[in-house]
């Protein structure tokens, strides 16, 4: 599927689960008044659909050309019932993706927005595992706008601490779409709030 198209859209019937073999999705949420709130960033490997229900309760798009594997949930689940090490697999990646939504809380909820920045950068390369970079490279597939809308933040404000990271020699932007963490115990303190403004060495 090319860059931009739907895969499914909130309130369609739900009867497919899909795995994804190549390329990038965003899931979100249209809030009443329109904004929209990206729940989560999906790559190769990655399955969405697997919530129980009969409909769907978010949107999904590529982000990227995007390739995908489609199962009817019947079928699916028969699979599971013969398959118990696929049974096991799914159960770990629930585990995971719930323990990610906890984080995720807290990021919105309690973070400032160096930490909800610093924090996206070091987590991200950890979900794309099937595209692996260079050490300390981070690919950004997803735009400034998407990243705002991940981290509750605006664009001017994800724009702002990249730019203030960039130069305080934290990171190094090398494109618009990968940037290099420079100096990571840094990123990580700035993450952990240890370091609580962009003047802080």
């Amino acid at each position: 599927m090319p860059t931009g198209a739907a895969l499914i859209r909130e309130g369609d019937r739900a009867p497919h689960i899909f795995n994804i073999s190549s390329g990038s999705i965003r899931v979100y949420k249209l809030l009443p008044d329109g904004r929209r709130q990206i729940i989560g960033f999906l790559f190769a490997g990655d399955f969405l659909g697997l919530a129980v229900g009969d409909t769907y309760v978010f949107s999904a798009e590529a982000m990227e050309p995007a390739s995908l594997c489609r199962f009817r949930k019947s079928a699916f689940r028969a699979l599971i019932r013969d398959n118990p090490s696929l049974e096991r697999a799914l159960l770990n990646r629930t585990s995971n993706e719930l323990a990610a939504a906890q984080n995720q809380m807290l990021l919105l909820g309690r973070k400032t927005a160096i930490e909800r920045v610093a924090n996206f950068l070091l987590d991200l390369p950890g979900h794309d595992p099937l595209r692996p970079t260079q050490t300390d490279h981070v690919r950004l597939v997803m735009t400034r706008g998407e990243i705002a809308d991940y981290l509750g933040l605006t664009i001017e404000t994800v724009s702002r601490v990249l730019t203030r990271l960039k130069n305080k020699d934290v990171i190094r932007l090398l494109s618009r779409t990968e940037l290099r963490i420079v100096r990571r115990e840094t990123l990580r303190a700035f993450a952990d709030g240890e370091l609580n403004c962009l003047d802080g060495t």
